[in-house]
């Protein structure tokens, strides 16, 4: 009887346990997947069909991952996009400094580190396929641990393939929300519905993964988001999060990883 409860009482402890958190991870493979970025913004008129157009490609994580960065330096014109930071403006001055520009332009995107002008289908489908040829060169993993309060325990780690490439190697992490909406009440989309997804929320880095301990050329850190996210209208079927290495002195891609995060 002692027995048949306390397996009773083991079993409702990991039923209550399961309940109230999922966890859920994924690692990078053998081939390089590339990352995409569109520097975009509610206050630009020409953004609203590049939005689209991210919002609609057919590719899986494994093929290509698509990050939407909102820019606030069009916020002048009337509209303040409620999802610009001014740090991702500064990611797009140095993505174009390391082309040698002197400007940034909405919508831009962002293949791998380098500017990917006249965009479409056919031309994205070209360049994955040459990219995927190219092997690793870090290896990836994401972990997360989502709570029913609200709180997301985010754990990231890299590691290059080569010592050579940890030297310059930059780590990011990005928080994303797909599924979002505005109705535009003022600048050059007034009286508009935009939609969006892939939308940065929160980034973290860069992170130099030479500077780490004992010269592994690894990175290793965990995050926690406070339950405080839920309450301002979060939803994790909703989000992912996204791990990538960029190499600082020329802006390049090495690899990348997404992973959705799992509903508690």
């Amino acid at each position: 009887m002692k027995n048949l409860l306390a397996v009773v009482v083991m079993s409702t402890l990991e039923m209550s346990e399961s309940a109230i958190a999922a966890e859920c991870s994924a690692r990078s493979g053998a081939q390089t997947v590339p990352l995409l970025e569109l520097y975009t913004s509610e206050g630009c008129s020409s953004c609203p069909p590049a939005d689209k157009w991210l919002s609609g490609l057919k590719h899986d994580s494994k093929q290509v991952i698509p990050l939407a960065f909102h820019v606030d330096y069009w916020d002048y014109i009337g509209w303040k996009d409620r999802f610009a930071k001014a740090e991702y403006s500064e990611r797009q001055r140095k993505t174009a400094a390391f082309a040698g520009s002197g400007y940034v332009y909405t919508p831009q995107f962002v293949f791998n580190g380098r500017d990917f002008k006249g965009w479409d289908n056919s031309r994205l489908n070209q360049r994955i396929e040459a990219t995927q040829k190219l092997a690793s060169r870090a290896n990836l993993s994401l972990g997360a641990v989502t709570q029913a309060n609200g709180e997301i325990t985010l754990k990231a780690s890299a590691q290059a393939v080569k010592p050579a490439d940890a030297k310059n190697a930059d780590v990011f992490v990005a928080i994303y929300e797909n599924k979002l909406s505005s109705q535009v009440n003022a600048g050059e989309n007034s009286g508009r519905e935009l939609k969006h997804d892939h939308v940065v929320r929160e980034f973290f880095g860069a992170y130099q993964m030479n500077s780490q301990i004992n010269n592994q050329n690894e990175f290793s850190k965990n995050f926690t988001l406070s339950p405080k996210w839920k309450n301002r209208g979060y939803k994790f079927e909703n989000l992912g999060a996204v791990i990538f290495v960029q190499n600082s002195q020329t802006g390049e891609i090495l690899q990348s990883l997404a992973l959705k995060l799992c509903n508690s």
